[in-house]
């Protein structure tokens, strides 16, 4: 684990080589370490509050140790970056394991390993120095002390206090709502499950996984569905959804939830699920008394998470909590790997303890921006399965199928080797639509195949991949042009320029949703954000090669074509970060931004849009949960640190027909399916 972070270059003043030179003399003090970090902050290598906390820590004990000052500044760093906590073992490695090149680049007498050979060498020395600001769960009282020291004994872990918090409510809400197994009618549920999947197969190689994941949701308040593009999750969501409901006893309806973290992914959610429940009417027997119409009515549009739990503006704290629950019997939550461990923690809390929570989402993808990595905690076994033979006995009773031998638990590992949460963790493992050059890929970054994934980079026939090596910004701006002929920007400004096809409000709006539904065939995925190769640089240069090519005309800060990112929920205006809509003007030729839910349109006037940024190259974070026809995945050369194989591997499973790299420099891309992401977390501890 490594902070990866090249600082910036800065002088070192008189003063302090002074008090520096006094460090190496006489000792290091805890003020002595505070100029150092701030020092650090200065030169880039830490962030202003990540200094600002261990200023806080001397301020409240003047004799705190200068370990303790160092180690909750990384700490704060490190959940800068999305770790939860900081491994106190990791202080004790060689500063370089914990720096990388940065700690490389700052050696001298102001740099890490400088300040190391001031600080403890081994575990226990660390943890006597930390122990004066920090909690144990053992201690009783609780001091209130700022810090939290986790984990096992023999490893321990570092929190801010807020985020030990969040850990130990999200482990305990995930393993009650696991370990309390429901009554499941087997009989009733074998043919239903029989009636939508149809009956098993002695001769099939493989069991069918999207059965098998409904019969084990149907035992427990929780279930994880996992598996990457194309291998149906949502499809086996939408029959999860009919099963339950064909099992829900007589009296008040069945209550449904569909939700994800962005607007746009919401949206795909809710349309996947209303079209696989409308395929599974044809299924139903007129007389069985299941009414799937119905179902589909009462559920109501998909909503963003932050909309579903009543963001406020005006406060942190969402509308619905522990003591205002959500009114839902079911709730199903797509793209979960977006989910981070504060939002789970409030989704939890919110959510009725007598309600099923459904989470669907691709394991390998990158997670959330903010600190924590909850689904890949979950799932991080969910290949290998680790089921008990009271597992195995449950589907084979409701199925009719075997689970693989290879994935059962050890039957001498004990309680151990099928921890409670595998037990609700079904891994799909096929892709109905990523059979092709993409699918595979996506297959090869995924195993970090280099050999594998250049030979699919090489073999592509069809045209459905391509790569750009070396190459310069001028290449992406080609790209969004159309001079490959693929799906480009220039599609959708076409028909914008085209206008609607005639008077009235109904040939408008079939006007946007075409030009909204040609947008969504291209889109630049960028690793950054500063630079020519950020999103920053690629959009205006983009934006100016297309009012150069006179495919827009760029007036102010809103001009017609114009694609825009929400940055800040807006519950009021029915907008949410990472909504991406495009500017056009309405029948009475006022400029909005509009935005297309299914086949639902939404727009809002620019002048009342205060938090959006253009949008022709985007974040892969903020492209989870959309589909492109054509995507350019950018990766900036000088930024190899930044990347990673789930940060590839997400950028090429956002491409339905065309995926193009662009490396700036060669190297990249092997550079990062070499480099998988870790994050720092004590999740799995509690139910390893």
């Amino acid at each position: 684990m490594s902070l990866r972070k090249t600082p910036r270059t800065a002088s070192v003043p008189g003063t302090q080589m002074d008090w520096l030179q006094d460090t190496a003399a006489q000792g290091l003090s805890a003020q002595q370490t505070l100029q150092w970090l701030r020092l650090w902050t200065e030169q880039g290598l830490l962030r202003h509050i990540d200094s600002a906390l261990a200023a806080q820590l001397l301020r409240l004990d003047a004799q705190a140790h200068p370990a303790l000052l160092v180690a909750a500044a990384l700490l704060a760093h490190m959940e800068g970056r999305g770790h939860t906590c900081l491994p106190v073992s990791d202080l004790c490695a060689p500063p370089a394991a914990l720096w990388g090149s940065a700690g490389a680049a700052l050696d001298g007498p102001h740099g890490v390993h400088a300040l190391w050979a001031h600080l403890p060498a081994t575990l226990a020395d660390w943890q006597a120095a930390l122990s004066g600001a920090c909690v144990r769960p053992s201690d009783a009282p609780d001091r209130g002390q700022p810090l939290v020291l986790g984990g096992e004994a023999a490893a321990p872990l570092l929190y801010l206090r807020r985020y030990a918090g969040y850990e130990q409510r999200v482990a305990q809400g995930l393993l009650q709502r696991a370990s309390d197994p429901l009554d499941v009618p087997e009989a009733q549920a074998r043919l239903w499950l029989d009636r939508f999947f149809g009956q098993a197969s002695s001769t099939a190689a493989e069991p069918d996984w999207q059965k098998l994941a409904c019969a084990v949701a149907l035992r427990s308040r929780l279930s994880v569905i996992t598996g990457g593009p194309g291998t149906g999750k949502t499809y086996t969501a939408a029959r999860l959804l009919a099963l339950l409901l064909a099992l829900h006893p007589g009296g008040s309806p069945l209550r449904v939830a569909l939700a994800a973290p962005t607007g746009k992914a919401a949206a795909r959610l809710k349309q996947s699920i209303d079209q696989a429940l409308s395929g599974l009417v044809q299924q139903v027997p007129a007389d069985s008394g299941l009414n799937l119409s119905e179902l589909v009515a009462r559920m109501g549009p998909a909503r963003t998470l932050h909309a579903l739990l009543g963001a406020r503006p005006d406060a942190r704290q969402f509308r619905h909590h522990a003591a205002n629950l959500l009114d839902v019997d079911v709730l199903i939550v797509d793209e979960a790997s977006m989910v981070h461990l504060e939002m789970m923690d409030a989704l939890l809390q919110a959510l009725p303890p007598s309600a099923r929570l459904v989470l669907l989402g691709d394991k390998d993808q990158l997670a959330s921006v903010e600190a924590g990595a909850v689904l890949g905690d979950l799932c991080r076994d969910a290949a290998a399965g680790r089921y008990s033979a009271r597992t195995a006995q449950h589907v084979q009773a409701l199925t009719g199928q075997a689970l693989p031998a290879a994935c059962l638990a050890d039957p001498l590992g004990g309680e151990a080797a099928a921890p409670v949460l595998a037990q609700q963790t079904v891994m799909l493992r096929q892709s109905r639509r990523f059979q092709g050059a993409i699918g595979q890929l996506a297959l090869a970054v995924n195993r970090g195949d280099v050999a594998g994934a250049h030979a699919a980079l090489q073999a592509s026939a069809d045209g459905a991949l391509q790569a750009l090596q070396p190459a310069t910004p001028q290449a992406v701006c080609a790209l969004a042009l159309g001079s490959t002929g693929l799906p480009s920007y220039a599609d959708s400004l076409r028909l914008v320029q085209a206008g609607p096809a005639g008077p009235g409000g109904e040939a408008h709006a079939d006007w946007v949703r075409a030009v909204l539904q040609s947008f969504e065939g291209f889109r630049i995925l960028c690793a950054v954000h500063q630079g020519e190769w950020g999103t920053q640089g690629l959009n205006a240069a983009v934006q100016k090669a297309l009012a150069d090519q006179g495919l827009l005309r760029v007036a102010g800060e809103w001009f017609v074509g114009r694609p825009v990112m929400v940055t800040r929920n807006d519950p009021q205006l029915g907008v949410f970060n990472g909504d991406v809509g495009l500017v056009l003007p309405c029948p009475q030729g006022v400029l909005k931004a509009w935005f297309m839910d299914g086949e639902q349109l939404r727009s809002v006037r620019v002048s009342r849009l205060a938090h959006a940024e253009t949008a022709f190259a985007m974040t892969v974070h903020k492209s989870q949960g959309s589909e492109f026809a054509h995507t350019v995945l950018v990766l900036p050369p000088g930024s190899a640190e930044v990347l990673t194989r789930e940060l590839v591997y997400t950028g090429i499973t956002r491409a339905r027909e065309q995926f193009t790299l662009v490396e700036g420099q060669a190297g990249l891309f092997q550079a990062a399916m070499a480099r998988p992401s870790v994050r720092a977390s004590g999740l799995r501890g509690w139910w390893r």
